[in-house]
């Protein structure tokens, strides 16, 4: 009858776990000869890593990855595209998030950058950090209707609150005044208070001529590349040929 009490107490805290951890452990003879103080343990290690996990899932949901399964133990380096073992191992200490750097991936297509950035990402979510992937062509469209909505201020806000923005595919289309201003506007709310992640076929000696010149053209290019790890691929592209 008490365990029957103590269970319904615990589902009433929403401790589902470890009610069910109870109801599983209280009958095994391999837990028979535990001092309360070890059980007790076992219960509340599996209500912590039940949470543990649910949170790690909502952080991977939010972070919406076009490659989920993208890690940083599959990265194959035998490829011959210049991505040295070293660079990823030290990366993967995510100092660079704590120190809010950024990371620049260059390379032809089809070389990985879009993995890279993204098991970078999911190796982040894994360790605790806010991750959010996005392309930028849909990045600016989204920007635009959030104008229209009037959320564009919300948008921007949690964008800039980000651990760590990933920003694929830059450069892959032309970039009008709209477009560089909401760049900057996002790029100055993140700075010194989150890293990101750039994915690009454009050489970064390019980017002050796409993005018009000048000033606003400076302050981009400043804030992105004045502290960021560059990585750059070699070609030629690694994917699969598409046969007829």
């Amino acid at each position: 009858m008490l365990v029957e009490q103590t269970l319904e107490k615990m589902r009433l805290m929403k401790l589902n776990k470890m009610a069910q951890s109870l109801e599983t452990r209280i009958s095994r003879a391999d837990h028979q000869d535990l001092t309360a103080a070890e059980f007790i343990g076992f219960l509340v290690d599996d209500e912590f890593i039940h949470r543990q996990n649910l949170r790690y899932q909502t952080r991977l949901r939010r972070a919406s990855f076009k490659e989920n399964t993208a890690c940083l133990e599959n990265i194959d380096y035998k490829l011959d595209r210049d991505l040295k073992k070293k660079t990823i191992l030290e990366l993967s200490q995510n100092h660079w998030i704590r120190n809010f750097q950024n990371i620049v991936i260059t390379g032809p297509t089809g070389t990985g950058k879009s993995y890279l950035a993204q098991s970078l990402g999911n190796h982040a979510v894994k360790e605790g950090f806010s991750v959010a992937y996005i392309r930028c062509p849909k990045l600016y469209e989204n920007l635009r209707v959030s104008k229209a909505d009037g959320s564009y201020l919300k948008k921007l806000k949690s964008l800039a609150k980000t651990n760590v923005l990933i920003l694929d595919d830059f450069g892959v289309t032309t970039i009008d005044d709209e477009k560089r201003q909401d760049l900057f506007e996002l790029i100055e709310d993140r700075e010194g208070i989150g890293s990101t992640v750039v994915t690009t076929q454009m050489p970064t000696e390019m980017w002050h001529k796409y993005l018009g010149g000048g000033q606003l053209g400076d302050s981009i290019c400043d804030r992105v590349l004045r502290n960021a790890h560059k990585l750059k691929l070699k070609g030629p592209s690694n994917r699969p040929e598409i046969k007829d």
